[in-house]
C-alpha cells in the first residue's frame, strides 16, 4: 500500500499531504463487507434526510460508455468523491480486461484537499453488494432461503457474501449466458460460502424456484419476464446503469412494488426507465427510495406475497461512503503499512 510520507489527514483537521493511492488489492484488504454496508447505509440515510447530494454524467463510446458519479456527504465533516468508470462489456472476450475499469477520487469537502485515489473495481463491487444486502434486509421475506445470481462476473462473489449476511440462504444458484462462468463461480465459491452452489442452464425454472433473484449483467434486453416470477419474490436488479441496459421485463416492473436506490436516476437509466418509457409504469408509482426505508420514512415489505424489485443503478453516495471507509482504515494503519 502506498501511503503518503506526510501526516495523514484526520477528521479533526486537514494537513498538507499527497493523496493516498489505494489499489484494488489495498481496497479489498482494507474494506470489509460489514464496514462497507454500515457506511453505505449511513450515506443513504443522510440522503433521505437531505444531508447529501449526488450528480451523474454519462458519455457513450463506440464499444462502451463512461460515467461519472459524484456525491457530497455532509455529516460531522463533509466529504466529496467522484468515480470515473469505463464500462466496456466486450472487454473480457476481446482484450482480457475487466468490463469495468476506473478510479474514485476522494476529497475533503471542507477545504477541498484531495485525500485519496482508489481503484474503483473493488469499491464498485463492495458498495453495490452492500446496497443489495441492505435492500434485501428490508424487502426480502425473512424466511428467504434460496437465491439465484444471474451474471457471474466481478459482482457475483461480493453479492453472494453480502447476501449471506442478511438472509439464511441454504442454496445458491448461478446463471450466466456463458455457462463456463457459472460453473467456475460455483466451483470456486461453494467451499468459501459453506453452502451448495449449483450452476443452472434453465433460467425460467431457476427464477420460479428462488426466493431472491439478483441480476448483475450487462444485458441490453430484459431476460427476467413476468411469467417466471412467483409471488413473494424479491429481485435486486443491479445491471442497468445506463439507458441502453435492461434486465427486467417492463410488465413485471409495472406489476411489482418498486424501490430504487435513487428514483430520478433509475427513471433515467435503470429498469424503471424502460417501464416508464413504455407507458406501463408511472414514476409516481415507485414506492420508495432505499434511504427512505433506512430512515423509517417509508415501509419495506408488508406481506409475504409481494413481488418487490430493487432498481439499483449505482450511487455516488455509496462510492463516497465506501471510499471514505477504506481511506480511514488506511490512515489508521499509518505510514508504515506494508506495500502491495
Amino acid at each position: 500500500m502506498k501511503l503518503a510520507a506526510q501526516t495523514a489527514h484526520t477528521d479533526m483537521q486537514s494537513t498538507s499531504h499527497q493523496p493516498l493511492f489505494l489499489s484494488r488489492t489495498d481496497v479489498e484488504r482494507l474494506l470489509t463487507p460489514d464496514e462497507c454496508a454500515a457506511a453505505v447505509e449511513s450515506a443513504f440515510r443522510q440522503y433521505a434526510l437531505g444531508q447529501a447530494t449526488e450528480r451523474i454524467l454519462g458519455v457513450h463510446a463506440p464499444h462502451g460508455s463512461f460515467h461519472v458519479k459524484a456525491a457530497l456527504l455532509m455529516g460531522e465533516r463533509p466529504y466529496f468523491a467522484a468515480k470515473i468508470n469505463a464500462n466496456f462489456p466486450d472487454n473480457r472476450e476481446q482484450y482480457g480486461l475487466p468490463t469495468i475499469q476506473g478510479v474514485v477520487v476522494l476529497y475533503d469537502g471542507l477545504d477541498g484537499s484531495p485525500l485519496a485515489i482508489l481503484d474503483s473495481i473493488s469499491i464498485t463491487a463492495l458498495r453495490t453488494a452492500a446496497a443489495t444486502a441492505i435492500a434485501t434486509r428490508f424487502l426480502a421475506r425473512r424466511d428467504a432461503a434460496t437465491a439465484l445470481i444471474c451474471g457471474c462476473g466481478a459482482q457475483a462473489p461480493a453479492h453472494a457474501r453480502a447476501l449471506l449476511r442478511v438472509r439464511p440462504i441454504r442454496h445458491l444458484y448461478a446463471f450466466d449466458t456463458a455457462r463456463e462462468r457459472a460453473d467456475r463461480f460455483a466451483a470456486e465459491h461453494a467451499a468459501e460460502l459453506s453452502i451448495p452452489i449449483t450452476a443452472v442452464a434453465d433460467l425460467a425454472r431457476a427464477v420460479s424456484n428462488c426466493d431472491i433473484v439478483i441480476t448483475c449483467t450487462t444485458a441490453r434486453k430484459f431476460f427476467i419476464t413476468q411469467d417466471m416470477v412467483r409471488a413473494g419474490t424479491f429481485i435486486a436488479a443491479v445491471g442497468a446503469d445506463n439507458e441502453d441496459k435492461q434486465e427486467i421485463d417492463p410488465r413485471l416492473m409495472a406489476q411489482a412494488t418498486v424501490v430504487t436506490d435513487l428514483t430520478e436516476q433509475a427513471c433515467a437509466i435503470g429498469d424503471s426507465h424502460h417501464a416508464v418509457a413504455a407507458g406501463l409504469m408511472a414514476r409516481e408509482s415507485i414506492h420508495a427510495e432505499l434511504g427512505e426505508l433506512i430512515a423509517g420514512l417509508k415501509a419495506g415489505r408488508t406481506n409475504d406475497d409481494q413481488i418487490i424489485v430493487f432498481d439499483s443503478t449505482g450511487s455516488g453516495l455509496a462510492d463516497v461512503a465506501a471510499a471514505l471507509s477504506a481511506y480511514r482504515r488506511a490512515c489508521a494503519r499509518g505510514t508504515n503499512a506494508s506495500s502491495s
